[in-house]
C-alpha cells in the first residue's frame, strides 16, 4: 500500500503554516470592515472615497498574486513568505500615520500587496505538508484558517471599533503581524527544486507564466461566488440598522464560523471519497438559500439562520475550489501559479462586488441587492453543469488511487 495514505495529516509543518495563514487573513478581514468608517470619521472622506479606500486594497493584492504566482518558485517559497511578512508588517505600521485620504490610498495599496504576497506563499507551502491521497481533507482543514478568519476578523473589528479607537486597532494588528513575521522566519519552508526547463518556462513573460489556464473556469466561478458573498461583507452592518438587528448582526459571523468548523472536515472527506460534485453543487445551493433568507429577514433567528446557510455555501466552496485546483494541476512547479489564479478570481469578486452591487442601491433596497446576489450561485450551478467536466467521478478517483498505489509499490 502507499505510504502516503499512512502519513499524518496534522504534522508540525501543516499546523504551523495553517496558523500563520489564519493570522494573515484575520488582520486583512479585521481592517477591511473598519477602514471605510475610519476614512469617513477621521479623514472626513465621502462615501465614495471611503469605498475606494477599502477596495484599493484588493488591487494591491491582485498585483501581488499575479507577480508572486509567477516568481514564487523562482525566488523560493521561503523568501516570499519571510520578506512578504516583513513587508506586510511595515505597511501595517504605516497606518499609524495617515494625514490624508491620498496617503491612506497608498498605504492600503501597499498593504494589500504585502497580504497578497504572504497568502500566495502560504497557500503553496501548505501543499508540501499534505499527503496527496488526502488533498481534499487537508485543504479543507487548512481552509478553516481562511474561513474562520473571514468570520472572526469582522467580528473582532466591529467589537474593537465600538469600544476602542483606530490606533488601538492598528496596534493590535501590528502585534499579530509581528508574531507572524517572527514565526515565518522560524518556520522551515520546503522550496521546490526546479529543473532548468521549468526555470526557463517560469522566466518567460507570457500569459502562461502568470495564469494557469487549466483552472481558469473554477477561478471564474470563484469570482462569481466572491461577488455574491461581498454583499454580506459590504452591506450587512448597514442592512442590520435598517431591519433593527444591530446587536444580533455581530453574531452573524460567529454562527458562520461555527458552521464551517463543524462541517469542513466532513466536506473534505466527501471530496476525497466521492469527488468534487458532491460538495460543490450543495455549496451553490446553500449560498443561494442563505442570501434569499437574508433578503426576507425580520428577526434574529432568521438572520443567524442565513449566517449558517451562507457558511455552508461560501465557506464550503472557498476551500473545495482550492482543492479542485490542486486536483487539476499535478505539476508541482505550477501549483503556485494555479492557486494564484484561483485566488485572483475570489479576491476580484470580493473587491469589485461592493462597488457593482452598491451601484444597485440607487434603484434597489438592501433586500433587492441580496436577491440579486442570491441569483449568482444559481448561475454558477448552470455554468458548472454545462461547461465544467471533472476529470474523475467517484469511481475514477478510486481507480486513480489504485493506480498510484500500484506504481509506488
Amino acid at each position: 500500500m502507499v505510504e502516503q495514505t499512512k502519513e499524518k495529516l496534522f504534522n508540525k509543518g501543516f499546523i504551523s503554516i495553517t496558523l500563520i495563514n489564519f493570522v494573515v487573513y484575520l488582520v486583512y478581514y479585521l481592517l477591511m470592515v473598519i477602514i471605510a468608517v475610519i476614512a469617513q470619521d477621521n479623514l472626513h472622506a465621502t462615501l465614495g472615497q471611503a469605498g475606494l479606500a477599502s477596495g484599493i486594497y484588493i488591487i494591491g493584492t491582485l498585483f501581488a498574486r499575479l507577480f508572486m504566482g509567477k516568481t514564487l518558485e523562482l525566488v523560493g517559497r521561503k523568501a516570499v513568505l519571510r520578506y512578504g511578512a516583513l513587508f506586510y508588517l511595515i505597511t501595517t505600521v504605516a497606518y499609524l500615520y495617515i494625514p490624508s485620504i491620498s496617503v491612506l490610498y497608498l498605504i492600503r495599496l501597499l498593504n494589500g500587496f504585502g497580504y497578497g504576497a504572504v497568502s500566495t506563499a502560504t497557500n503553496a507551502i501548505v501543499t508540501a505538508y499534505i499527503p496527496k491521497a488526502r488533498y481534499g481533507e487537508g485543504i479543507n482543514y487548512y481552509g478553516l484558517s481562511t474561513s474562520l478568519a473571514a468570520a472572526i476578523g469582522p467580528f473582532i473589528g466591529m467589537i474593537l471599533l465600538n469600544y476602542t479607537n483606530f490606533y488601538f486597532i492598528i496596534s493590535f494588528s501590528i502585534v499579530l503581524i509581528l508574531l507572524t513575521t517572527v514565526a515565518s522566519f522560524i518556520f522551515p519552508v520546503k522550496n521546490i527544486q526546479l529543473s532548468e526547463e521549468h526555470r526557463a518556462m517560469l522566466k518567460k513573460w507570457s500569459i502562461d507564466s502568470f495564469i494557469e489556464k487549466r483552472v481558469l473556469f473554477i477561478s471564474f466561478i470563484g469570482f462569481l461566488m466572491g461577488l455574491s458573498y461581498s454583499s454580506v461583507l459590504a452591506f450587512l452592518s448597514s442592512y442590520a440598522k435598517v431591519i433593527d438587528l444591530v446587536s444580533t448582526s455581530s453574531f452573524f459571523f460567529v454562527i458562520y464560523a461555527l458552521v464551517i468548523t463543524v462541517t469542513r472536515p466532513m466536506s473534505g472527506k466527501i471530496f476525497d471519497t466521492y469527488g468534487e460534485n458532491y460538495v460543490i453543487y450543495p455549496s451553490y445551493l446553500f449560498l443561494t438559500l442563505g442570501l434569499f433568507l437574508l433578503s426576507i429577514t425580520t428577526n434574529s433567528w432568521m438572520l443567524l439562520g442565513s449566517g449558517a446557510l451562507i457558511g455552508l455555501g461560501y465557506g464550503t466552496f472557498m476551500s473545495n475550489g482550492q482543492a479542485i485546483c490542486l486536483k487539476t494541476v499535478k505539476d508541482s512547479h505550477r501549483v503556485g501559479i494555479a492557486l494564484s489564479t484561483y485566488f485572483i478570481g475570489l479576491d476580484l469578486g470580493l473587491g469589485v462586488g461592493p462597488y457593482l452591487l452598491g451601484e444597485l442601491r440607487s434603484v434597489l433596497s438592501f433586500q433587492g441587492i441580496y436577491l440579486v446576489a442570491g441569483i449568482l450561485p444559481v448561475i454558477c450551478i448552470l455554468l458548472y453543469k454545462f461547461f465544467y467536466h471533472p476529470k474523475s467521478d467517484a469511481q475514477q478517483v478510486n481507480t486513480e488511487q489504485v493506480t498510484i498505489e500500484s506504481i509506488e509499490e
